[in-house]
């Protein structure tokens, strides 16, 4: 059984990840191994030894991150150091070709890694349904990675953001729209998705992280979270 806080223990910084992302990439066949957000000196060497990357949900990220200005409203916390330390892991991942699944934020962080910014509040994308409950639909681009994983043009999917991408990172498109122009999802070369919801919460969209096993499986199947 899995505990925050062992008896005795005196309060600390803790870091947090979702189960259901580890079980998830587990059931897809990976091997996955949580990456602690402590500094970048050892990246290299540390993504020598991983084989795929999943970027995972977290708190908005620092408009300082991508030279916005006045900070919205309605921004929520930030953690600049998890941003610094996420940005440059993701753009290693980037220039070695490794095969990268970014998830709600993670999609956030892929695109200001590779140079794009993002609007810092969009009004009506946070569900109060459960996340295994999708609210909306996406319309996918057709011959994109993502209709060929998915094979659907309409995708139902769950929302609990608002933020999202803005000008688009150097070398990624656009893949997938909700009906208010939102951007849903985001491809790069190699493989290189992002997506705006929660699949790891969608018993449907585990072809997402079985073709991100299968992009991993150059070697044995470790996949960084």
């Amino acid at each position: 059984m899995a505990t925050t806080r062992r008896h005795g223990e005196p309060a600390h910084p803790e870091m947090a990840l979702g189960m259901t992302y580890l079980r998830t990439l587990d059931a897809a066949g990976a091997i996955p191994v949580v990456l602690p957000p402590v500094g970048n000196d050892h990246l290299g060497p540390l993504l020598d030894r991983l084989d795929g990357l999943c970027l995972s949900g977290g708190p908005d990220l620092d408009p300082a991150a991508y030279g916005a200005g006045d900070r919205h409203p309605e921004l929520g916390p930030t953690e600049p150091s998890l941003d610094a330390f996420e940005l440059s892991l993701a753009r290693q991942a980037l220039m070695r070709g490794m095969p990268i699944l970014a998830i709600c934020r993670g999609a956030q962080a892929l695109n200001v890694a590779s140079g794009g910014t993002l609007h810092q509040h969009v009004e009506g994308h946070r569900q109060t349904d459960p996340a295994t409950t999708p609210t909306h639909e996406v319309k996918v681009q057709q011959g994109s990675r993502l209709h060929r994983i998915t094979r659907a043009r309409r995708l139902p999917v769950n929302s609990f953001h608002h933020q999202a991408v803005d000008e688009l990172g150097s070398g990624l498109r656009v893949v997938a729209h909700a009906a208010d122009g939102t951007v849903e999802a985001i491809e790069g070369e190699n493989f290189t998705v992002g997506v705006q919801w929660h699949a790891e919460t969608l018993i449907a969209h585990m072809p997402l992280f079985e073709a991100l096993v299968r992009a991993a499986a150059r070697t044995e199947l470790r996949v960084a979270a």
